[in-house]
């Protein structure tokens, strides 16, 4: 059963018109055009079409874009593909101990250095420490969530810091969050791209733990859930 995680307060309907660029998004707001910055750098071909209904907060700091576009209608529910607001669900998750796999776990520090990159999360219990790159699976097809939608120079290299460190003997995990409802399984996009599908595969033979949750919007109490705190994983 989904557990409620997150309220996202002073949320409003949208509609989305066009992606200006990578940041910026036309969106309605109550019959009135407004510019939306949202975070996430995918392509989001499948969700940021013409029309389709959205949900959005304002946004306080940067006044070139009045609101934060941070969710799109799927069905009765809605995608999250604001990336950082994915983070904060998983981090309250793991407060709340709704992750089996790391429960007790908590988090010990943030943007970590390992060579040239930097990992989300350092996690630690009993002395017990674990580095964690969370990537965001907002690309749905069927029953599947995938990352990522389109090539991505910087998820190679975070994996091939992660594999390494793990065949040193360190303890490294990559998280996919399913940001769409109605999925059942993560697996990698090889048609976004192929090099990262393959660097999983290695990863997970040197040592590195892939799991996957799933979480999703609903608009109708403006919470966001946990679906599944240990989604299916599969590479193939």
């Amino acid at each position: 059963m989904p557990h409620k995680v997150l309220k996202v307060d002073n949320a409003e309907d949208c509609i989305i018109f066009s992606r200006l660029n990578r940041f910026v998004v036309n969106i309605e707001v109550d019959g009135v055009l407004y510019r939306g910055y949202i975070n996430n750098t995918g392509r989001l071909a499948e969700l940021l079409i013409e029309g389709r209904k959205g949900y959005c907060v304002k946004n306080p700091v940067d006044y070139k874009t009045r609101y934060r576009l941070f969710g799109v209608k799927l069905g009765g529910l809605a995608a999250i593909i604001d990336t950082r607001l994915q983070m904060k669900v998983f981090e309250k998750a793991i407060e709340m101990n709704l992750i089996p796999w790391i429960r007790n776990y908590r988090v010990l520090k943030r943007n970590v250095r390992l060579g040239n990159s930097l990992i989300d999360y350092l996690l630690s219990h009993n002395g017990n420490e674990i580095l964690v790159e969370v990537k965001s699976a907002a690309l749905k097809d069927g029953d599947y969530a995938m990352y990522p939608d389109c090539q991505s120079l910087r998820g190679r290299k975070h994996i091939m810091e992660l594999m390494d460190y793990s065949k040193k003997g360190g303890k490294a995990l990559i998280l996919f969050i399913a940001a769409v409802p109605y999925v059942s399984a993560f697996r990698p996009n090889v048609v976004g791209d192929e090099v990262i599908a393959r660097l999983l595969k290695d990863a997970y033979d040197a040592g590195v733990i892939l799991k996957s949750i799933s979480i999703f919007y609903n608009p109708i109490d403006n919470h966001i859930y946990l679906d599944n705190p240990d989604l299916y994983v599969t590479l193939e």
